[in-house]
């Protein structure tokens, strides 16, 4: 039987330091990861064993990626889809500098100094007139801007998904204009708009409410056999994603956190409906190598 045809995506979190099950894990990967050239080479590398793009968190690190696969030529041969804003690096900052207020003030700066004219008037009306979609909106522009100053002319920008701890706080707080600030603005760049979960389920069931229209949006969210990190439980993520429309949806975690072996996490994705894409963190050449090829072989449209 032919398999269906999924978008292989190399992931950023051992560029980032991040392991999902030990900080010990993450330190052990080696300080190779520290150089954004490494990672680079580590990324063309996965390309050329069957990747097709580089979801990355929007942070320096990885914009310093993107200019090194800009300077090798390969950004040309990848699909980017970014993740913002890194929360992370802003709650660091935030602690660093006294609060989210100097904080709120260092990006007005660096939107200014950007010269980014869209994004500094839509801010402004945001913070005069409390206006959140406008707020929102400029600071989208902002990143974007950012992102596409590091990934040059060729890149091709797929979409721009709102970060896990954002979406799942505004989530909570039912915060629906959020939502469609998010969608308006990446459209209207001609980008598919989405969103990554940590709550596949409720996120799908508020944009149902929200008339937000699912074929219009990317969801990135947790899918593995044994059900890390997949909320509210397994069997709900996967009743949410065979009842959804089209497939437009990206596995995140498919090794939980390198807990299953490659070749099982091809074997559960290979029974889900609606994948459209899978993402993959790679340290060390070995996995750019076989992970990669290996998905790539057993996916082949």
């Amino acid at each position: 039987m032919k398999q269906k045809k999924i978008t292989l995506l190399v992931g950023d979190n051992p560029f980032l330091g991040i392991s999902h099950i030990s900080q010990n894990r993450a330190r052990n990967r080696g300080n190779s990861l520290d150089d954004p050239k490494h990672c680079a080479r580590l990324v063309a590398l996965s390309i050329v064993n069957g990747a097709d793009g580089f979801m990355f968190s929007a942070c320096n690190k990885t914009l310093a990626i993107l200019e090194g696969l800009r300077e090798n030529e390969i950004i040309k041969d990848l699909d980017l889809y970014a993740i913002v804003p890194y929360a992370f690096e802003y709650v660091r900052l935030a602690t660093q500098m006294g609060g989210f207020s100097a904080l709120a003030k260092k990006v007005l700066k660096e939107m200014a100094l950007s010269r980014n004219f869209m994004a500094i008037l839509r801010g402004f009306k945001g913070v005069v007139g409390t206006d959140i979609e406008s707020l929102t909106k400029a600071y989208l522009s902002y990143e974007f801007s950012r992102i596409k100053s590091s990934a040059g002319k060729e890149a091709h920008l797929n979409s721009i998904l709102l970060h896990q701890a954002i979406t799942d706080l505004a989530l909570a707080f039912n915060f629906k204009p959020l939502f469609k600030a998010c969608v308006d603005f990446a459209l209207t760049l001609g980008i598919k708009p989405g969103f990554n979960t940590g709550n596949f389920p409720y996120l799908v069931k508020k944009l149902k409410e929200w008339s937000i229209d699912l074929s219009e949006v990317l969801i990135a969210a947790p899918f593995n056999r044994v059900g890390f990190q997949m909320n509210p439980s397994k069997e709900e993520c996967e009743k949410a994603l065979a009842e959804y429309p089209e497939p437009t949806v990206i596995a995140v975690s498919v090794l939980a956190a390198g807990y299953l072996k490659p070749s099982e996490a091809v074997d559960y994705i290979k029974t889900l409906p609606n994948i459209s894409g899978v993402v993959i963190g790679v340290s060390k050449e070995k996995h750019a190598n076989e992970t990669f090829r290996l998905f790539k072989e057993s996916f082949a449209g």
